[in-house]
């Protein structure tokens, strides 16, 4: 993996600007959400996420069933919590 950064900064302003330009991805009768605010806006950041690897995994199947049960996009589920168990256990070390 190079060092260079994959994360790019936009202000509010420059969303807002690029939202204006681009038109409405949405429905015109959706409802309008809370704005998250100025400080939000300030400290969000866009990330990259790595590129993903083709694998194969046994799994018992009482757990694949029961993230399929719980909707599509089941193994973006298992891999976020994956994921989470990573992050734990790196920030133990």
């Amino acid at each position: 993996m190079s060092g260079k950064s994959t994360i790019e900064k936009y202000s509010l302003r420059e969303i807002r600007k690029l939202a204006e330009r681009e038109g409405a991805a949405t429905r015109p009768d959706a409802p309008e959400a809370e704005s998250l605010g100025e400080a939000f806006w300030s400290r969000a950041r866009v990330v990259v996420p790595p590129g993903k690897a083709s694998v194969h995994l046994r799994v018992d199947r009482d757990v694949l069933e029961w993230f399929k049960q719980q909707g599509a996009g089941h193994l973006t589920r298992m891999n976020a919590v994956l994921r989470s168990y990573m992050e734990a256990q790196k920030a133990r070390n």
